[in-house]
């Protein structure tokens, strides 16, 4: 039987493959909102959609379909939001009897993921978020791997991502560390939570650069040493793939070699989706350890440039 949605953060940048994932799982979306009016591209997906630009008119809607009998009421929330009100949204999802589907950071802080576990228990709800790179088959089939041949010594990562952004991501919501969490956060966290996945718990990890517009650092896993870089500043993009106008750079080495995952992304929401409602999502404590880490990340003193910095620190000097 089809499943009732209902949408936080409808006009935002990642609601298109929330509402793509509701579609190809055969299910139905009632209701949605956000502050912003452009939420036309629910037309694209399905039919009749009620929406609100104003929470408590969302709210009262949602009470009043849970009143109307399990056919009618909404069975999962999921939630688009910016960062800062996923846990807020989470608690509404389950205040009124439906599970939710958080995209990432599932919150900012670890002691949120307590508070929100004691409230599954109360509500006899579930919380679950997005780690889409798990379900990407290169990744899981690297997973696989690694499991059935532990590495003996640590492994030496480096991640880069660089995702080049306007003025407009600062002067957003997202530029806004008490709002977005930052860069770690709010770029890296699919990225971090990938490689604690793969190489086990962090043991240590330094901050040694940090602005508005790029972070990196160095980290110690139970079965990896990781130099990272992050940065929305497209002049960190490598000079070949800037002169034939690309504007992104994401990679992962281990041990020199390249992690190939450039295909397979357009579907990985979906796949999410479908795992989750086979009762198979990931839930607070698969988040855990990513939250942790990047508000550590988030709090750290900079240690300065040193040896263990990613190469393009050591080359720009942070700058």
């Amino acid at each position: 039987m089809a499943k009732n949605f209902a949408l936080t953060g409808v006009s935002g940048y990642v609601a298109p493959r929330h509402l793509k994932a509701i579609k190809d799982t055969g299910n139905i979306l009632l209701a949605a909102v956000d502050p912003h009016d452009s939420a036309g591209i629910l037309d694209g997906h399905f039919e009749g959609v009620r929406f609100f630009t104003e929470f408590e008119r969302f709210d009262r809607h949602i009470e009043m379909l849970r009143r109307k009998g399990e056919e009618n009421r909404v069975h999962y929330v999921s939630i688009c939001s910016p960062n800062y009100l996923h846990d807020a949204h989470a608690r509404f999802a389950l205040r009124v009897g439906a599970d939710a589907i958080c995209e990432k950071p599932l919150v900012l802080n670890p002691w949120n993921i307590d508070a929100l576990a004691e409230l599954e228990n109360e509500f006899d709800q579930r919380i679950y978020t997005i780690l889409q790179l798990r379900v990407h088959p290169s990744l899981a089939a690297l997973k696989e791997k690694l499991e059935n041949n532990p590495p003996k010594t640590k492994k030496d990562i480096r991640l880069t991502y660089v995702t080049s952004r306007g003025p407009w991501y600062l002067a957003s919501w997202k530029g806004q560390l008490d709002r977005s969490g930052g860069l770690a956060t709010n770029i890296g966290i699919h990225f971090f939570d990938l490689l604690i996945w793969l190489f086990g718990r962090v043991e240590q990890t330094e901050v040694h650069f940090s602005s508005q517009t790029k972070i990196g650092g160095y980290m110690e896993l139970v079965n990896a040493r990781v130099q990272w870089f992050l940065s929305i500043d497209k002049s960190d993009v490598p000079e070949e793939l800037l002169s034939k106008g690309q504007r992104t750079f994401r990679s992962i080495t281990i041990d020199g070699e390249e992690i190939e995952f450039s295909g397979g992304f357009t579907d990985l929401h979906t796949l999410v989706y479908k795992r989750t409602l086979e009762g198979n999502g990931f839930g607070l404590e698969a988040a855990r350890p990513s939250i942790e880490l990047v508000h550590n990340i988030r709090n750290a003193n900079e240690t300065g440039i040193n040896l263990n910095s990613h190469p393009y620190l050591r080359k720009s000097g942070g700058h």
